[in-house]
């Protein structure tokens, strides 16, 4: 099961008690169904949770069924409403008229209340909307035919207090979230709050991993500095060794040279704790660029 399937199953057991919250969900569920028109009412999912839920939400919010059921058991399941008197009454729910609506607009009448609101944009996620794996990235998208509806629920998101953005996509409108704190904020307002928590547990994973990527790839870069600055000095040696010979070399740069032949991979550190006397860092470090300096007279 996908992430955005378990998110819908989630919200999916919560309970249809308040009526007018019932109603807004189905509202919500409607603007982005496949088809809401004075016709026909038809919705089109792929969650049998989903499937199971409506049934329940349309007896509960208008004391209808629906006129067919989905029979598949698996892939996308249809449920519609073709009865012309079931479609009069639930237009008349949201304060419409089936015959002169042309256009689908929001009636902010029917969520006057909070709780309203956040049903009616659970009922929108779980017809028209959809969250990617946060394991992959993290987007959540709700998408609807209908671009009034999608300008006005944009409107409707700000006011709650999410920052959605907006675009079009093939003729679909799209109100989206690309930031985990903003997806999580609405997966817990929709009631998806154990979603939510697996999204901000998968996030910190990320950012452990994420975090550990870099300290590898910088020690990574460091060992490739390490060994790139020690072969040029044996290098180095190697041409001073052949042209002046390194016994005529002071007696601590002498010194420092062999100690880097015989420790050809050895950082600062482990050569200025191998000298005799053990030197400092940054002692072995000024000896070596004198020795890097080092020209015969």
């Amino acid at each position: 099961m996908t992430f955005s399937a378990r998110a819908k199953a989630e919200i999916c057991r919560i309970g249809l008690n308040r009526h007018c919250c019932a109603v807004a969900e189905a509202y919500g569920a409607l603007l982005y169904a496949s088809v809401f028109s004075p016709r026909e009412i038809r919705i089109i999912t792929a969650s049998s949770d989903v499937a199971a839920r409506l049934p329940r939400l349309f007896k509960r919010a208008f004391g209808l069924e629906f006129d067919t059921l989905p029979e598949a058991a698996e892939g996308k399941r249809a449920l519609t409403v073709t009865d012309t008197e079931k479609i009069a009454a639930v237009f008349a729910a949201f304060g419409l008229e089936a015959g002169t609506t042309l256009a689908h607009h929001i009636n902010l009448g029917v969520l006057e209340s909070e709780c309203c609101r956040a049903a009616f944009v659970r009922g929108a996620f779980l017809t028209g909307g959809s969250v990617t794996d946060p394991e992959k990235n993290y987007h959540l998208e709700l998408v609807t035919d209908h671009m009034s509806v999608s300008r006005e629920m944009l409107a409707l998101l700000l006011e709650m207090g999410f920052e959605p953005k907006y675009a079009t996509r093939a003729g679909h409108y799209v109100v989206y979230f690309k930031s985990s704190e903003a997806i999580e904020d609405f997966l817990t307002t929709v009631g998806a709050s154990a979603s939510a928590l697996e999204l901000m547990s998968a996030k910190v994973e990320k950012d452990i991993r994420n975090a550990v990527n870099r300290r590898v790839n910088c020690d990574s870069a460091n060992a490739d500095k390490i060994v790139s600055a020690a072969q040029a000095q044996l290098d180095h040696i190697r041409e001073l060794e052949r042209t002046i010979g390194l016994d005529n070399l002071p007696t601590d740069l002498h010194q420092t040279a062999l100690l880097r032949i015989a420790n050809p991979d050895a950082s600062l550190a482990d050569l200025a704790a191998l000298s005799c006397p053990p030197v400092s860092k940054s002692c072995i470090n000024h000896r070596l660029r004198k020795l890097m300096n080092f020209r015969q007279n």
